[in-house]
Order: structure tokens, then C-alpha cells, then sequence
């Protein structure tokens, strides 16, 4: 698996993207889905990783700069061929890398209630994340879990 940086221009990623906004709003209600559109990840805050197998894309996740010292990890998405090849993981394990080279201290997280979800819950959980309250805009939302690590 190669992972790198990737400036979101290729229609494999736009049309992973597009999948991943589209079942975030099949899963929550508008106002409780948080997912970024490719305009919004091509911010300068924000870095962006995609996952090859040669010329197959497996998977993305992206880092947002909250503050010197807290960043948020996002857009976190395995392509459907690859699901259950341990690609999250390894994006996870990748981006955590990333954020404590940019001496990040804290890295955050939201990511849904409903049953779609529940196996990132437990990614997450596994790598180390634990339940917290909103942060940054975020608000207390039915359809919402917030998660931190400390680096």
C-alpha cells in the first residue's frame, strides 16, 4: 500500500469523495453531517492522503489544523473493493505519524451514532481515541460521537 499526499484532482478520488458524502447524507440527518466537499479539503489547513495498490485506489483521510497544537482528522474512507484489508488502519496509523512530525499534542475527531459508523467507532477506539465533548464549531448533536487522542 502507498499512501501520499494527494492534491484531489484525479475522478477516482472526487468519485470516492462523492460516495462518501453520499452515504454520510443517507445516514444522518443535513444538519449532522459534517463530511467536507472537495472545495472545503483543498483548504490550506487541511492535508490530504489517498491510499494506492498500484493504480487502484484503496482509500483517503485528511488532516485539518484546528491550532498549533490540536488538529482534526477527516474524510476517513475505504473504497468498497478494500474493505476489511486493514486500509483504515493503516491511514489512521499514517495520519497519527503525520500529526505528532507537525507536533500536534491532540488530535480530535466526530464521527456518526448510527450503525454505519459503529465499525469506525471501534477503529478508533482501538488506536487509542476516547469519547469526548464537542470541539472546535461542533455542538452536542443525537448523531454525533467525539473522540481525542492525546499525542
Amino acid at each position: 500500500m502507498d499512501i501520499r499526499i494527494d492534491d484531489l484532482q484525479g475522478s477516482a478520488i472526487q468519485a470516492l469523495l462523492q460516495e462518501h458524502l453520499d452515504d454520510m447524507h443517507s445516514s444522518s440527518p443535513p444538519e449532522s453531517v459534517h463530511a467536507l466537499d472537495l472545495d472545503a479539503l483543498r483548504h490550506p489547513d487541511i492535508t490530504f492522503w489517498t491510499a494506492w495498490d498500484g493504480d487502484e485506489l484503496m482509500g483517503c483521510g485528511a488532516l485539518k489544523q484546528l491550532s498549533p497544537e490540536h488538529a482534526e482528522l477527516k474524510s476517513m474512507r475505504t473504497a468498497r473493493p478494500h474493505l476489511r484489508k486493514g486500509v483504515a488502519r493503516a491511514m489512521l496509523r499514517h495520519i497519527l505519524a503525520a500529526a505528532q512530525a507537525k507536533g500536534f499534542q491532540r488530535i480530535s475527531l466526530e464521527t456518526g451514532t448510527p450503525a454505519p459508523f459503529v465499525a469506525a467507532q471501534k477503529l478508533y477506539a482501538s488506536e487509542g481515541f476516547v469519547e469526548c465533548g464537542p470541539f472546535a464549531s461542533y455542538v452536542l448533536d443525537p448523531y454525533s460521537v467525539f473522540m481525542t487522542k492525546v499525542l
